[in-house]
C-alpha cells in the first residue's frame, strides 16, 4: 500500500478510485473498466507532474523523509557485490545506524559507508533511525583508514536527521566522534565521493560528506539543522517549519548554487520511492562518473583538491 504525503491527498484519492476499479473488475469476470481506469490514471500522471514541478523546499523535506524511500541497505545490495560488512569501533560497541564494509563496485574493490534508517518499526528503532552514535563515527573512521591503507576508494551514502543528541551519546564524545570522522575525510589520499540520498542532518552528515565529490539525489536535502530544530530556536515555534525550510537553502537546486554539491541526481516523476530501481540506477552512474573524474589522481592531489573545495565553499553563492 502506497504511503501518501499530506500535500499528496488529492492523488491518493484518484489512484485509490483507479484501483478500485481494477478490483471491482477482478471480482466480476466481464466487466470492462479498461477505459475509466485509463482516464483517472492519466489524470493522477497531470497532478503527479504539476504537484512535482513546484516542489516547496518543506515538501522536499518531506518526500527526502518519505518511509519507503530506497535506503542505504537497498543501495548496498543492488550496486556492490561482495559486500563484507565490518563492525563495531573497537572500542565500545557497534553502531547499528551505521552500515559499513569492503565491496565491489563495478568490479573494483571499495570500502563503501552509510547510514541505516530501517524500513519497518522494529529495523528502524534497531537502527535508531539513522541517528549515529559516537561508536557509529568511529567506526567509519576505522574504515577509512583501512580504505587509505589499501587505497580503496571510499563511497558514502548520506541519510540522517542528525547526530543522536541522546546522554549516552554525549557521555561518550558525541561531537568529538562527529569532529574526528570529518577530520578523517579529509586526510586519507583516496577518492572519497558522498550521495545525499534523503536526508543530509548537520554535523551527523558532514562526517561522511566531506567529500571530493558531493552528489545529491533531486528531491533530497542537506542543512546544518532541521527545519524544525531551525524554527524553534529562532522563532521559539516549531510549527514554522516550512519558513525556516526556505531559509535554510536545503534543497540539491540551491546547493548546487552554493557550491556545496557538485551534481544532482535526477529522480523518477513523484520520488524515488515510486521507481526504486530507476533511482539506484542512477545514482550508480553518478558514483561511476564521480570515480571516473578522478582515476590516476596522486594522493597528494586528491587531498588538497579536497580541502580547497570545503575552504572555498560558499563563495560560488556568494559572487551570484
Amino acid at each position: 500500500m502506497t504511503h501518501y504525503l499530506d500535500f499528496e491527498k488529492p492523488l491518493a484519492e484518484i489512484e485509490g478510485k483507479a484501483e478500485e476499479l481494477r478490483a471491482l473488475a477482478r471480482d466480476n469476470e466481464g466487466m470492462d473498466v479498461a477505459s475509466e481506469a485509463a482516464a483517472l490514471d492519466a489524470k493522477a500522471q497531470a497532478m503527479l507532474k504539476d504537484l512535482y514541478g513546484k516542489l516547496t523546499p518543506w515538501r522536499k523535506c518531506q518526500v527526502a523523509r518519505h518511509p519507503e524511500r530506497p535506503h542505504c541497505k537497498d543501495y548496498i545490495e543492488a550496486l556492490f557485490t561482495e559486500y563484507m560488512p565490518l563492525a563495531g569501533d573497537r572500542n565500545f560497541a557497534d553502531d547499528h545506524a551505521v552500515m559499513g564494509g569492503t565491496a565491489r563496485f563495478n568490479d573494483m574493490p571499495v570500502v563503501v559507508i552509510g547510514h541505516e534508517k530501517g524500513n519497518d518499526t522494529q529495523s528502524r528503532l534497531d537502527r535508531n533511525f539513522g541517528m549515529a552514535r559516537p561508536e557509529g563515527y568511529r567506526k567509519a573512521v576505522r574504515l577509512m583508514e583501512m580504505a587509505d591503507k589499501f587505497g580503496l576508494p571510499v563511497i558514502t551514502l548520506i541519510d540522517t536527521p542528525g547526530a543522536y543528541p541522546g546522554k549516552g551519546a554525549e557521555e561518550r564524545g558525541q561531537s568529538e566522534a562527529i569532529a574526528r570522522s570529518t577530520e578523517k575525510c579529509l586526510q586519507i589520499g583516496v577518492p572519497l565521493v558522498s550521495v545525499v540520498i534523503g536526508e543530509g542532518g548537520s554535523g551527523g552528515a558532514v562526517a561522511f560528506a566531506t567529500a571530493n565529490r558531493v552528489a545529491m539525489l533531486e528531491h533530497s536535502v542537506y542543512s546544518v539543522i532541521s527545519p524544525e530544530g531551525c524554527a524553534s530556536i529562532l522563532w521559539k515555534d516549531s510549527d514554522k517549519m516550512r519558513e525556516a525550510a526556505e531559509a535554510l537553502r536545503l534543497t540539491a537546486q540551491d546547493l548546487i548554487k552554493l557550491g556545496v554539491a557538485d551534481r544532482v541526481i535526477p529522480e523518477p516523476l513523484g520520488g524515488a520511492h515510486r521507481d526504486r530501481a530507476v533511482v539506484i540506477a542512477n545514482v550508480g552512474k553518478a558514483i561511476a562518473g564521480m570515480l571516473e573524474e578522478m582515476d590516476g589522481h596522486k594522493a597528494k592531489d586528491l587531498i588538497r583538491a579536497r580541502r580547497q573545495k570545503f575552504l572555498s565553499m560558499g563563495s560560488k553563492g556568494l559572487a551570484a
